[in-house]
């Protein structure tokens, strides 16, 4: 199955719904409403209490939702083939939002190409430990937008480029796991595109602590999540991506140095993975404008493609001038 959030008005301003993504029949089913109109026909429940019931079952939060345990994929084909048809959506028109509303989002680096060739721009060779561990990074969850979201750009950042990236969505909370235990906490796959300050990024990474502001503001993730069980091989996905129309990027997702059990596994060690969860698999070989020499100027529309899910799509924003910045230490101060 395929679940996606939109936002839909209430009187109370815009909330967030749980949906069931049906592109074949192109249409999104409104989970909550579905299960009102079902607990009422199958319970006699009153309006105001299937409706309470529903929101509770099907809550507009996929972290909320996944946190109910197998609920969500154990109950959501029963309601749709139930009162699907009157709880249905137009696919095109809706507002989409982040398809997963996870508090961290963590970001690998495992492609083999990506790695060379993010490198060889770089100069540098690639550090040993990659062969040691599975390199990963901690990222904030506030600037994640989804389906045809604006990218903010701010006006710090000069060389805006796009990365890539699978989305793996994880199920169940779980530590200290194994590659072998960690398979049943994958609950399926979505886009990831990691949005990048190459110039910043540049100033940042040499002081060891990892990549931030050239990273967190903007994080892509949608259009939907596609349930793990409708992938044959996790490592032939189709992946491509488009700016402004033009293909830059066809290739799959084979070519990891760690597979994404181990990630999860590794991950979790010392610390829990929980329910929403967004783990990106690292950029795909050539899935980088800097590995062309190019980048992105405002106004451009990057479509990120993957095969089983669908189609990511964000339109660079304009850069947010006028910001504060630290002025440069003098030299000698260390």
């Amino acid at each position: 199955m395929k679940f996606g959030r939109i936002a839909l008005p209430s009187p109370d301003g815009k909330v967030a719904r749980l949906v069931v993504v049906e592109p074949e029949k192109g249409r999104v089913v409104d989970l909550a409403r579905a299960a009102a109109l079902n607990f009422a026909d199958k319970y006699q429940a009153t309006e105001e209490a299937a409706t309470a019931m529903a929101k509770v079952a099907f809550p507009g939060s996929l972290v909320q939702a996944l946190s109910l345990g197998t609920h969500l994929t154990d109950r959501s084909e029963e309601v749709v083939s139930r009162r699907g048809d009157d709880a249905s959506l137009p696919l095109n028109g809706v507002e989409w939002l982040p398809a997963s509303d996870a508090p961290l989002v963590r970001d690998t680096l495992n492609f083999v190409g990506h790695i060379k060739g993010f490198h060889d721009r770089m100069g540098t060779p690639p550090a040993p430990s990659l062969l040691k561990i599975p390199a990963y990074t901690k990222n904030s969850g506030t600037m994640v937008i989804g389906q045809d979201a604006t990218v903010p750009w701010p006006g710090y950042i000069n060389y805006m480029d796009y990365e890539l990236e699978l989305g793996f969505v994880v199920g169940l909370r779980g530590r200290n796991l194994n590659p072998e235990t960690a398979k049943k906490h994958l609950f399926g796959i979505t886009i990831y595109n990691d949005f990048s300050g190459r110039d910043l990024q540049g100033n940042e990474m040499p002081i060891l602590m990892g990549a931030t502001k050239s990273k967190d503001f903007a994080h892509a993730i949608g259009p939907w999540i596609t349930t793990i069980d409708e992938f044959k091989d996790l490592d032939d996905i189709s992946m491509e991506v488009r700016v402004n129309g033009e293909v830059i990027t066809k290739t799959n997702s084979s070519g990891t140095l760690w597979s994404i059990y181990e990630q999860l596994a590794y991950i979790s060690l010392g610390e829990y993975i929980q329910p929403g969860d967004v783990i990106g698999s690292g950029t795909v070989g050539n899935g980088s404008f800097l590995e062309k020499g190019r980048q992105l100027s405002p106004g451009d529309v990057v479509e990120m493609e993957v095969g089983g899910v669908g189609v990511l799509r964000n339109t660079l924003g304009q850069k947010q001038e006028g910001l504060w910045w630290p002025s440069e230490r003098p030299a000698g101060s260390l």
